[in-house]
């Protein structure tokens, strides 16, 4: 007969929930079909980003103005653009643009957010007050008027869109981390780490931020999604990518004057963009109900 000493059990007995959250939540992800569709079509966009140079056999950015645009056929799959382009590796090698664009808008909005919905959530009456204000101002503006207006301020680039839609995001994100802030520091355990001296940093560090994580991470798989479409709706408008860029939005303002005659070539970016959202929402919804804990 095998024994178990009593350090082993306490020991097993400490891990088991850990395991157990994350058994039920990767549970509840795949017995939603959405998100696992979602899921595989995020995958499959990244994996074509990644492997762009492997699965385009043409140049995105290669040009035969005598071939114009073409009807998709074996040598071209999605066709050609007006100036000869193959609209596939401008669709493979656009998705890595697509994708940055999403992660870093959305990782500045996160991250500046964030830090000021703590300090406004934990910083006392004035600092909530100034910085809601500030927030509550910027939401006063629709979100696509506003990065209209930072863009044309700083001009029309790849980063400077990122950084517009970043920005434009930041709002969201802050109002999210104060209201979870405000929640969690009446919770025992913060109290106790104030009564015993804990510095602040430490408090917010060991016990606040790991708390508030999981909406925040939720919201920011939804906010690529939206940040994808508000990217693509200023390239379309002429404030991001620049020509030649194959970046989807730019691809669809490029398209718009001969869309009659050549349909693909409107149609081939405008569906991935449309995929694309779609894989981020799904993944989204997925996410938000794995981790909800009324569901669980």
């Amino acid at each position: 007969m095998s024994s178990t000493s009593p350090g082993a059990s306490q020991a097993a007995a400490l891990d088991a929930p850990s395991r157990t959250f994350l058994a039920d939540v990767w549970r509840r992800f795949r017995a939603t079909p959405g998100a696992l569709v979602g899921a595989v079509i995020v995958l499959a966009i990244v994996l074509t980003a990644v492997l762009a140079p492997v699965l385009a056999t043409h140049d995105p950015l290669a040009q035969d103005v005598a071939l114009g645009a073409t009807p998709p056929s074996a040598l071209h799959v999605f066709g050609t653009d007006k100036l000869g382009r193959d609209l596939f590796a401008r669709v493979a090698f656009g998705a890595r643009i697509s994708i940055r664009i999403g992660f870093v808008a959305v990782g500045l909005a996160i991250t500046v957010g964030t830090a000021i919905g703590v300090i406004a959530g934990y910083g006392g009456r004035r600092a909530d007050a100034a910085l809601m204000a500030a927030m509550d101002l910027m939401l006063a503006f629709p979100s696509i008027i506003l990065a209209i207006g930072i863009t044309t301020i700083l001009g029309p680039s790849i980063t400077n869109l990122m950084l517009a839609v970043g920005i434009v995001y930041v709002p969201q994100y802050a109002r999210l981390a104060r209201s979870s802030v405000l929640a969690v520091k009446e919770h025992e355990y913060v109290e106790a780490a104030r009564a015993i001296g804990a510095p602040t940093a430490a408090i917010l560090a060991r016990h606040v931020l790991p708390n508030i994580l999981t909406p925040l991470l939720v919201q920011a798989t939804l906010g690529i999604a939206t940040a994808e479409l508000e990217a693509a709706g200023l390239s379309y408008l002429g404030l991001g990518a620049r020509p030649p860029a194959p970046e989807w939005g730019a691809m669809l303002n490029d398209a718009r004057d001969y869309w009659l005659g050549a349909p693909w070539a409107l149609i081939v970016p405008g569906v991935s963009i449309t995929v694309l959202v779609l894989g981020f929402n799904l993944l989204g919804d997925g996410l938000r109900d794995a981790l909800d804990p009324k569901t669980r």
